[in-house]
């Protein structure tokens, strides 16, 4: 299925590669598209925009065969075709790049990658190869031989995108394709698709990086609740007020770093803290690091420098080799989850579903987890308790929910970080650790889940904020840390910094040294308890 090298021209343009017309999708009582239509020229890098719950994916799932449509019509370079699984459609040279991981854990890297589309007699070490080959060619660092249990959730994303690549697809979905991404990595990412649409590839893009989509995109579609709103065509001239106004029809607010305020004690300390990875090779070495009552602490670096490990290891889901963990001056280096949480840890993962919700379990049953000590009667769990009391977290964290009994799995991404947030800020914390608490989300969603984050700052308390997204740390931390391969590798002041610097400490440069608190402790021990019961009320 693989057009003509070159045939991104005048000719090519007059048959679209996807056209896609009045799509509908429905679900029980939810309408995901109603006549949604997409249509993307041979050899362009194609947007598709708009918020959580749009319809975005399920439009590009009916594209790649996961969903059946109930309405409309796919053309693919002009003839009509009726996809009834993902098999047909990647006969059709489509290719998915899925936001939801479809990789088996126990396998390789390699034979994730070959899975379904490899000869029935296997050379291993020469796929290992190929796939190693692939993987350098495209600036995607993952090793074939990994089992994938073992990778952080970026190192994952890159084993998505290399499955696509094997199958030469001439239509590839990208699905959030550098959510967790260096910006120097995703801008190798857009010089390959750029490379792809030179040979008459179609490339449908779909992100809440709305900088990214202008400098990566040549055209766009925008669907706002399952309908497409707008088709800008050409994105010369478009600036990021325009997308993000045709998207949630109005213009975001963006949240910006807080003013300087005088920060408390500490109230978390790593002390020479060393942890193994999940094959038992040293993942943190010697961290000393330290968060302070009403400061926001950023950990930035590539994926798979440590940076999960040491969510971990703060959370108790990890245990360390050496060193120790203070939770306000106690040691808590050998406590359970549970301790680390009564005693005032709030953790954020960075997988929502899995590590931070339970998928099979109900909106309640989950919201409850830290809570329900409370909610008893007796020994027994008070139903009605439960439920009034996921209203009020749904309520004020704002969390669209359709029935408060269906599982949580149901939920957007956005909708389930606001819950995930919400749940663990019930308990009024001293510390939040929260691991990429706003990959995947659309421009309000972000601001929502980073207002959250400011309010809790401002409440007093110590955040350590791990994240990929460099705008996203710059904007908001007060402090930054840059780990690579598990160590400090700098240690910078956001507020005199440059994203230059700061790539190239993610790359193994900088300094480690220490850097005096931008912030003085605040004189009045007593301010911080006083400052977060204003915030309560």
């Amino acid at each position: 299925m693989n057009p003509p090298e070159g045939s991104g021209g005048e000719g090519a343009a007059a048959t679209l590669a996807v056209d896609l017309r009045c799509i509908r999708k429905e679900f029980p009582g939810v309408v995901a598209c109603d006549g949604a239509n997409l249509a993307v020229r041979p050899g362009t890098i194609h947007a598709l925009l708009g918020e959580n719950g749009a319809g975005k994916t399920s439009l590009v799932n009916v594209l790649g065969g996961v969903y059946l449509p109930d309405g409309g019509e796919i053309r693919i370079h002009g003839e009509q075709r009726q996809f009834h699984s993902p098999a047909d459609a990647i006969a059709e040279g489509i290719g998915m790049v899925h936001q939801e991981f479809r990789l088996v854990p126990t396998l390789t890297v390699a034979e994730n990658v070959v899975l379904g589309s490899a000869p029935r007699y296997l050379n291993m070490s020469q796929i290992v190869e190929r796939v190693r080959h692939l993987a350098a060619t495209y600036s995607l660092d993952a090793d074939p031989t990994r089992p994938v249990w073992q990778l952080s959730v970026g190192e994952r994303q890159r084993v998505e995108i290399l499955k696509a690549l094997w199958r030469d697809a001439d239509v590839l979905v990208l699905d959030e394709p550098t959510a967790v991404l260096t910006p120097a990595e995703a801008a190798d990412l857009g010089e390959t698709l750029r490379a792809m649409a030179d040979r008459g590839r179609s490339v449908i893009y779909i992100s809440h990086k709305l900088d990214e989509v202008l400098s990566v995109c040549d055209e766009a579609t925008v669907l706002r609740g399952g309908v497409t709103v707008a088709q800008p065509g050409s994105l010369a001239g478009v600036d990021r007020s325009d997308l993000a106004q045709m998207m949630v029809g109005e213009t975001a607010a963006e949240v910006r770093r807080p003013a300087d305020r005088p920060s408390g004690d500490v109230v978390l300390a790593l002390e020479g803290v060393s942890a193994l990875s999940d094959r038992g090779f040293p993942a943190l070495h010697a961290v000393d690091l330290d968060v302070r009552a009403g400061e926001i602490v950023g950990i930035a670096g590539v994926s798979g420098n440590g940076q999960r490990e040491l969510a971990e290891a703060v959370a108790g889901l990890r245990a360390t080799t050496q060193g120790t963990v203070r939770l306000a001056g106690a040691d808590i280096t050998g406590a359970s989850p549970r301790v680390r949480s009564r005693s005032g840890l709030a953790y954020v993962p960075e997988d929502r579903l899995g590590m931070g919700l339970a998928p099979h379990m109900s909106v309640v049953d989950n919201s409850v987890v830290r809570s329900y000590p409370s909610l008893r009667r007796g020994a027994m769990l008070d139903l009605k308790r439960c439920e009034e009391f996921c209203k009020g977290l749904v309520e004020r964290f704002g969390v669209q929910v359709g029935r408060l009994h269906e599982d949580v799995s149901a939920l957007s991404g956005g909708n389930l970080q606001r819950l995930l947030l919400g749940r663990e800020l019930t308990g009024e914390p001293r510390v939040l650790v929260a691991a990429q608490p706003t990959r995947g989300l659309d421009v309000a969603g972000i601001a929502a889940i980073q207002e959250q984050i400011v309010a809790q700052r401002s409440a007093g308390v110590g955040v350590l904020l791990i994240s990929e997204d460099l705008d996203e740390l710059l904007a908001l931390s007060d402090r930054l840390v840059v780990m690579y391969e598990g160590r400090i590798a700098a240690r910078l002041d956001p507020s005199d910094t440059t994203r230059a610097e700061v790539g190239a400490a993610m790359a193994g440069g900088g300094s480690s040294g220490p850097i005096p608190h931008t912030r003085q402790p605040a004189a009045d021990p007593t301010a911080q308890p006083q400052h977060r019961a204003a915030a309560r009320d």
